[in-house]
């Protein structure tokens, strides 16, 4: 068995999703990712990554059928295409020097052939960061976060404990007062440094992981 991506170009009205979905239900394909979006008036893309599939030939053919259905195209993956994901929040400059690191290490094991991409949202303030950090449960592929700030903690700290409790996302973090230090993975004072290590906590092609390090040496 096989697994595919697909985007199903549609009119976008009531009942659509489900046709769809039955269709596939009926071939016994499991629906690992799905992302829908209104790109135009009436016209939706729902993109979905496959799972257990004997026959494309004929799930194609069949989702052909649904009056709704305008095309249907087969493609890579999001994770083929954008792999792993290193988030950093935080203050603008910290962000910047995270991400300056961060890309330039990527930009090395991505040349081997890896797939790790780096996305920075700029935002302060304890409210608008721990918002941030609620919505990682619901966002997909991400391996790292990075908090690059000069003072976090609060709210920011629960965010980061609740989404610990559930999820494997590892937590880096400038060395910064607040608290949000004492619930991070690791902690590096230098902005670029953190990107590099970020990067390199979830390359194939690099041999670094915080977990080898004792607790007690987890603070750079």
């Amino acid at each position: 068995m096989n697994s595919y991506a697909i985007t199903i170009k549609t009119k976008e009205k009531k009942g659509v999703l489900v046709q769809i979905t039955d269709i596939i239900s009926s071939f016994d394909i499991n629906i690992s990712f799905v992302n829908l979006f209104i790109d135009k008036k009436d016209i939706a893309f729902v993109n979905l990554e496959l799972e257990d599939v004997n026959n494309i030939t004929s799930l194609i053919e069949k989702l052909n059928t649904l009056d709704s259905v305008l095309s249907v195209n087969i493609h890579r993956s999001a994770n083929d295409i954008f792999g792993k994901r290193i988030l950093i929040y935080g203050g603008g400059a910290q962000v910047s020097q995270v991400a300056l690191g961060a890309i330039t290490e990527a930009d090395r094991h991505n040349i081997r052939g890896e797939r790790i991409s780096v996305d920075t949202l700029p935002v302060v303030g304890e409210d608008a960061i721990a918002e941030a950090v609620n919505i990682l449960s619901r966002t997909p592929r991400v391996k790292v976060l990075v908090l690059a700030g000069s003072l976090m903690g609060g709210k920011i700290v629960e965010e980061i404990k609740k989404l610990k409790k559930f999820n494997d996302l590892i937590v880096f973090s400038l060395n910064m007062p607040g608290g949000v230090a004492e619930v991070s993975d690791l902690v590096v004072t230098d902005p670029i440094q953190a990107g590099v290590m970020a990067v390199m906590q979830v390359a194939d092609t690099a041999v670094f992981d915080y977990r080898k390090l004792p607790e007690n040496k987890r603070r750079f």
